[in-house]
């Protein structure tokens, strides 16, 4: 069921954002007089299509991890000399610029229509109070305490630990110090500065929160299973969605926390397991599996999820914002997160974070999976960003990429004359060889995880 789920949850999400995509590109080239030729959702033979009025082919094909918009064009096919003012490439430079640049700004658009709703219908976020601070880590030497709320970043005001791994993530490679700002109680906020040594440089992946030695506050959360993967140890063992364990190997389960400690130091070790179901007692043999982490440490991993538990409204905040308060969050928070996506590339590229945190289709279509299970919320948010990097990555200067075209027609722009066609096929076999190569690696690390 869970494979099911994260299968219909990626084709929904690519699917929507493709179309929204290439609808930024047919409307735009219906505006400037270019005759569409096929709209198509997803490559492939299509399993569905229709014609309108002015003979355009909407499709949707069999392989839904995609889609285009074909154009009358002289430079692909002979067009009639009556249909010569309909092809894209007679337009004039600005006109194909506005074309090619309408896909990822629709994308961006998207993503802004969707935290609007976010904001106008209000989201719910966990109130930023540290549970425990590590001795000895940079936030124990700053003189950080639990029960102390963040409510600021590097200067930045923060409400929730969502924005909080934002900013510390936009964070990745500083060295010297790291600046919040937290208060206990109702009292005026206090700047503490982290000392931090290339912070969560190459960490695969990354934890800025552990790294500074910070935990969240969190309820007492009982070892009940709110999930349980088919496939994996816990399934094998017999687990099941409710069950509560209540001993490991003779020794009383704490809490959640205490059976997930328990379980990661014993990778490929028997344990024995009491187990509380329905009101009877039973006992199971559990067997974690293996799994490798940053700096070949093995650890325990058995496939199971906890039962969520509801926090107490003190430490639950609602952000809400008016319809037009809500344009200026949305607008923001676009342009924080398309900004944060073009620095972690620079980032991989000069070797800051490390390339296994490349996501291809698989972690994507796990991640939309978790986040449909979670919630409307979640689930949407997810979307929003996959919409921003989408839009980003479409805009940079490789050639196969829309960003790649805008490169050439700006230079055609200043030149007053078309890159030759000659440079373009060279950049064309560049660019392909670059997105494939990026594919690939994608591809290799989501298996990775799976393994």
């Amino acid at each position: 069921m869970g494979l099911i789920q994260n299968v219909l949850a990626v084709i929904v999400v690519l699917g929507l954002l493709i179309t929204f995509h290439e609808f930024g590109h047919f409307w735009v080239a219906r505006r400037c007089g270019v005759k569409v030729l096929r709209f198509s959702v997803g490559f492939g033979r299509p399993i569905w299509s229709l014609y309108d009025r002015h003979g355009t082919e909407f499709a949707v094909a069999a392989i839904p991890l995609g889609g285009y918009v074909k154009m009358l064009d002289e430079r692909e096919a002979p067009v009639p000399p009556d249909q010569r003012d309909l092809a894209f490439n007679s337009k004039t430079v600005w006109q194909r610029i506005a074309i090619v640049a309408a896909g990822p700004l629709a994308n961006f658009l998207l993503a802004i229509a969707v935290y609007w709703a976010l904001f106008v219908a209000g989201t719910t976020a966990v109130v930023p109070v540290i549970g425990d601070v590590e001795p000895e880590s940079p936030a124990a030497r700053a003189g950080l305490s639990g029960g102390e709320e963040i409510v600021a970043v590097r200067g930045d005001a923060v409400r929730s630990w969502d924005q909080i791994n934002l900013k510390l993530v936009a964070a990745i490679g500083v060295d010297g110090e790291l600046s919040l700002q937290a208060r206990d109680g109702v009292a005026d906020p206090r700047e503490y500065r982290l000392p931090v040594e290339n912070y969560l440089v190459r960490q695969d992946p990354p934890r800025p929160l552990a790294t500074l030695g910070i935990t969240p506050w969190q309820p007492d959360i009982p070892a009940v299973l709110g999930q349980v993967m088919d496939g994996e140890a816990a399934a094998e063992a017999g687990l099941e969605p409710g069950d509560e364990v209540v001993a490991v190997n003779g020794e009383p389960v704490a809490d959640w926390m205490d059976f997930v400690n328990r379980v990661r130091t014993s990778p490929g070790e028997a344990l024995s397991l009491d187990v509380a179901r329905g009101g009877e007692r039973l006992e199971l043999t559990l067997t974690p599996g293996e799994r490798e982490v940053e700096g070949g440490t093995t650890i325990g991993y058995v496939g199971a999820g906890v039962e969520p538990v509801a926090w107490p409204d003190e430490y639950r905040r609602e952000i809400r914002y008016g319809p037009v308060a809500a344009v200026g969050q949305a607008l923001s928070r676009t342009g924080e997160m398309s900004l944060l996506t073009l620095d972690a590339i620079r980032k991989m590229l000069v070797g800051l974070i490390s390339p296994s945190n490349l996501s291809g289709p698989i972690t994507i279509a796990q991640v939309a999976g978790d986040t449909a299970r979670t919630g409307l919320e979640s689930f949407v948010s997810f979307m929003a960003y996959l919409s921003i990097s989408l839009g980003v990555l479409n805009l940079l200067p490789i050639p196969v990429l829309d960003g790649g075209h805008l490169l050439y027609y700006f230079v055609e722009a200043l030149r007053g004359r078309p890159v030759s066609e000659r440079t373009q096929a060279v950049g064309l076999r560049i660019g392909l060889a670059l997105v494939v190569t990026l594919m690939v690696m994608a591809l290799y690390f989501d298996l990775m995880r799976l393994w």
